[in-house]
């Protein structure tokens, strides 16, 4: 991993920012929306925008309407948890874990429920689900997902810098200029974000993919360059949708890969809820299901930012390209 990060704002005279103030634009009818993948958008939605980091969600990882609790940790809770408050998460993970296997157990068995157990029951058959086809793997499929409603807001704060030069890079290449919103799912415009997958960068590029959608970059990791990776990503979303034919699966490969896509495709068909209610690939697990979802959450989320964020959004002044901060 490159640990010295270009300075390329001063190779640039400084760029004098418009007069007027940034709006989000809002462009409608690439992304379908299916109904069934609504209860997932609205899950990223109140995870982007609504639940704050000091709250936990215990909910289903297949069923993300089905949540059990949301719990508030107590005291300050900053943007990196203290071993105590990693400690109170576990503890509260392990309740609900025991309290699903054992409403597993009195089904199974035909025990007496009492008045908790048919609460459980009526949340799990929600949405005209029998309980026959989601109780089998129940306490398994537990997960806790912490909200991020700060980071979001910072992130939209921050893609005031960028937004009107990425879209311009997508509408150039022939392409949504929606993608813009991509990289609030994957480092909410950090340009030093890292991932533990080696990933990079506001627009998480591994060195492999560069190698690949940014040539010319041998001197200098350009996937610190908000800017330049952005034409990366033009590439590479250009290239996964002729590939794969349509921007949910385009969109999730940009998780998943574009060979991993089209296994999906070759195995269930091209209908994109298929491969998300169905798809059992080894690599394609939450996060690979979710991705397209968690896109369409904040695509909407920053497209009317009013709305979720009624306190306001303060966005930052538009940069040229080359010139960014490379450190938050």
């Amino acid at each position: 991993m490159v640990s010295v990060r270009p300075n390329i704002a001063q190779q640039r005279p400084a760029y004098q920012p418009q007069p007027t103030p940034y709006k989000p634009a809002f462009y409608t009818g690439t992304f379908p929306k299916p109904a069934a993948l609504e209860p997932a958008v609205d899950f990223w939605r109140k995870t982007y925008a609504v639940w704050q980091r000091s709250e936990v969600a215990f909910h289903d990882d297949r069923y993300l309407d089905v949540v059990y609790e949301v719990m508030t940790l107590p005291g300050y809770v900053g943007e990196g948890l203290t071993s105590e408050q990693k400690d109170m998460i576990s503890q509260r993970r392990e309740y609900w874990k025991a309290q699903l296997a054992e409403l597993e157990s009195k089904v199974r068995y035909g025990a007496a429920l009492n008045a908790n157990d048919r609460q459980l029951i009526a949340k799990l058959e929600s949405n005209g689900r029998s309980l026959n086809s989601v109780l089998p793997g129940l306490s398994d499929r537990l997960r806790s997902q912490r909200g991020t409603r700060e980071r979001f807001k910072r992130g939209l704060e921050i893609s005031g810098r960028y937004d009107l030069q990425f879209r311009k890079t997508f509408r150039d290449a022939g392409l949504p200029e929606d993608l813009a919103y991509l990289p609030h799912v994957e480092s909410s415009f950090q340009p030093s974000a890292k991932s533990s997958a080696g990933a990079v960068g506001m627009w998480q590029f591994t060195k492999a993919a560069a190698k690949t959608f940014m040539p010319g970059g041998d001197r200098v990791d350009q996937r610190y360059d908000p800017f330049v990776s952005a034409n990366g990503a033009a590439r590479y979303l250009s290239y996964a949708y002729g590939k794969l034919g349509d921007w949910p699966a385009a969109v999730t490969s940009y998780n998943h890969g574009i060979g991993g896509m089209k296994r999906a495709q070759n195995q269930v068909g091209s209908d994109f809820v298929r491969i998300v209610d169905s798809y059992d690939g080894p690599a394609f697990g939450f996060a690979s299901r979710n991705y397209y979802a968690q896109f369409l959450a904040a695509r909407e989320i920053a497209s009317n930012p009013e709305q979720f964020f009624r306190e306001g959004v303060r966005y930052e002044s538009p940069l040229a390209p080359g010139q960014y901060l490379a450190v938050e």
